[in-house]
C-alpha cells in the first residue's frame, strides 16, 4: 500500500521540508513538443491561427448523480444558480481560511458520453482528488470515473479536445461551416456540424485570444482534426506541440499551480491527508522557504476575485467575506530583465558553479513553483510560473505581489535555491537576484480588456 500525506508528514514533520526534497516526476505533456518550431507555434495564437491538442495532458473527472451540485457546490467558492447544460465555469475550491486548494472546469456537457455522463471535470489532479475525496465521503448521490492523462491512464481518453485559437480561428470555422458562425457566449458550449459529425465547442481561448474548446469521442479526432487543419490551411494555420503550449499561461495570465491549502489543522484536512497518497501530492520548487503558509494564495491574491460567489455555503465562505473587503496581494506579470537572465545563460558556460539552470521555452521545474520576489531587500509577494514568450521576446513570470507594489515598480526575483533541495532535477547551483519590472496580468491589452469583459 503506498504511503499516505499524512504518514509522510508523520516521518518529515514539516510540509515544506517533505515537498521541496520529494523527488515528485517533472510533468510531461505527452504531446509531440513541436510540430515545426515552438518560437513559430508560440506566435501563432497572436498573428494568425493555432491549434492545440488538448487530449492527453489533463486529468477528467465524469461525474454522474442527482446530488452533484449540492456535493459540489459546498465545496466551491463558485455560484451553482445558472449550472446546466451547456454550460462551463472555473471551479476554484478553498480552505477554511480562504487559501485556493485548487481549480479546474468543470462542463455541464450538452450530450451525454458512452457512458452516460453528463459532467465532467477537468484540470490537473489536485483539485480533482479534493473532489473525489468528498464525494466518496458525503452520502450523497453522486458518482464518478477518474480519467488519468495519457501518461497514467492505458488506452484512449473518452474525448479528443482541440483548442482553435488566434485572429483567424474566426475565419477557419466559417470556411469549415460553410457560413456565418452561431453566436455562442464565453464559456458556454455550442453544438457545430462539420467534419461529418457533431462537433461541441466551448467559447474561450487558452491564452487569452479569440477560439473555441471542440472536443467528442476520442475516435473521431482524427477526422475532426484534419479537417480543422485543411480549412486553416490558407489562414496560416500552426500545430502546437507541447513546448509552445506550456506558454499560454503565461499570456492568458492563469497560475496553473497554486500551492494546495491542506495542510491545516481542521479535522476535515488531516482525514483527507489521510485519504491522499503522498505520490498525488507534489514537489516544490524555487527559492521560496519558511513555513507552509507563505506558500498559500487567496483567489484575490491570483486574479480570481471575480469567481467568488457568496450566494451559497461552502467553506472558507467566511474567511473570503472578510479578505474581498481589502485583499493583500494582486496577480502581476514580472518582466525579467534581459540582462540578468543572459547572464544566468553565461554562468552555465563559463567555470565555477553555474545560476540554476533556466529552461527554454517554461523555467519551471517543480510541480509547485515558487520563487521569492523582494524589493529593498523585504519580500513582497512570489513568482510562481516564469517561461519565454516569443511573441514578446521577453521572459516573464506571473506572480502575486503586495497590492502597494504598483505597476512600473522594480522588484527582484531569487532565482534558485539555497540550500539545493535534494530533487532529481535539481543540479548543484548558486543563487542569483534577477531584475524585473511589475505590468499587469494578463500582460497582453487583448486578454486583459475584451477576453475579461466576455468572462464577467
Amino acid at each position: 500500500m503506498s504511503e499516505t500525506l499524512a504518514q509522510a508528514l508523520a516521518r518529515v514533520g514539516d510540509p515544506v521540508e517533505l515537498l521541496r526534497s520529494v523527488d515528485y516526476p517533472a510533468f510531461t505533456f505527452p504531446v509531440h513538443p513541436e510540430f515545426s518550431n515552438w518560437r513559430t507555434e508560440s506566435k501563432s495564437w497572436n498573428d494568425t491561427v493555432a491549434l492545440m491538442d488538448q487530449s492527453h495532458h489533463m486529468t477528467q473527472l465524469f461525474l454522474e448523480g442527482e446530488d452533484i451540485a449540492e456535493v459540489l457546490s459546498g465545496i466551491a467558492v463558485n455560484t451553482f444558480s445558472n449550472f446546466r447544460p451547456g454550460i462551463a465555469k472555473q471551479l476554484i475550491s478553498v480552505d477554511h481560511a480562504g487559501h485556493v486548494i485548487g481549480d479546474g472546469i468543470l462542463f455541464h456537457l450538452n450530450h451525454a458520453t458512452a457512458s452516460g455522463e453528463r459532467v465532467v471535470l477537468i484540470g490537473h489532479h489536485v483539485l480533482i482528488d479534493w473532489v473525489r475525496f468528498h464525494a466518496e465521503r458525503s452520502g450523497k448521490d453522486i458518482r464518478y470515473r477518474l480519467e488519468g492523462n495519457s501518461n497514467m491512464r492505458e488506452g484512449d481518453p473518452t474525448f479528443y479536445r482541440y483548442e482553435l485559437q488566434g485572429p483567424h480561428a474566426h475565419a477557419v470555422l466559417e470556411k469549415l461551416l460553410g457560413g456565418p458562425v452561431p453566436e455562442v457566449k464565453f464559456f458556454h458550449i455550442g453544438d457545430f456540424a462539420f467534419a461529418g459529425t457533431t462537433v461541441q465547442g466551448l467559447r474561450h481561448g487558452m491564452a487569452g485570444q479569440p477560439g473555441f474548446e471542440f472536443f467528442g469521442p476520442y475516435a473521431e479526432g482524427e477526422t475532426v482534426r484534419a479537417a480543422l487543419l485543411e480549412a486553416g490551411a490558407e489562414f496560416g494555420i500552426e500545430r502546437i506541440g507541447s513546448k509552445a503550449y506550456s506558454v499560454t499561461p503565461l499570456e492568458s495570465g492563469w497560475v496553473p499551480t497554486p500551492f494546495p491549502a491542506i495542510f491545516s489543522d481542521d479535522p476535515l484536512f488531516a482525514e483527507y491527508r489521510e485519504w491522499l497518497p503522498l505520490a498525488r501530492t507534489g514537489s516544490i520548487g524555487g527559492s521560496l522557504n519558511g513555513p507552509v503558509g507563505n506558500f498559500l494564495l487567496t483567489p484575490y491574491d491570483l486574479g480570481l476575485g471575480r469567481s467568488v460567489n457568496f450566494d451559497h455555503e461552502f467553506v472558507g465562505k467566511e474567511a473570503l467575506q472578510r479578505i474581498a473587503a481589502s485583499p493583500a496581494r494582486r496577480k502581476v506579470t514580472l518582466i525579467w530583465d534581459a540582462a540578468d537572465v543572459a547572464q544566468v545563460v553565461r554562468s552555465q558556460l563559463e567555470p565555477g558553479v553555474p545560476a540554476k539552470y533556466l529552461e527554454w521555452p517554461k523555467a519551471r521545474y517543480g510541480f509547485y513553483q515558487f520563487d521569492e520576489v523582494q524589493q529593498a531587500g523585504r519580500r513582497v509577494g512570489v513568482s510562481t510560473d516564469a517561461g519565454y514568450v516569443a511573441y514578446d521576446q521577453l521572459y516573464l513570470s506571473l506572480a502575486s505581489l503586495d497590492v502597494d507594489v504598483p505597476d512600473g515598480a522594480r522588484v527582484e526575483v531569487l532565482w534558485g535555491e539555497e540550500p539545493n533541495s535534494g530533487k532529481g532535477n535539481v543540479e548543484p547551483h548558486r543563487q542569483v537576484r534577477i531584475g524585473a519590472t511589475v505590468a499587469p496580468a494578463p500582460y497582453h491589452q487583448y486578454a486583459r480588456t475584451t477576453y475579461r469583459d466576455l468572462a464577467g
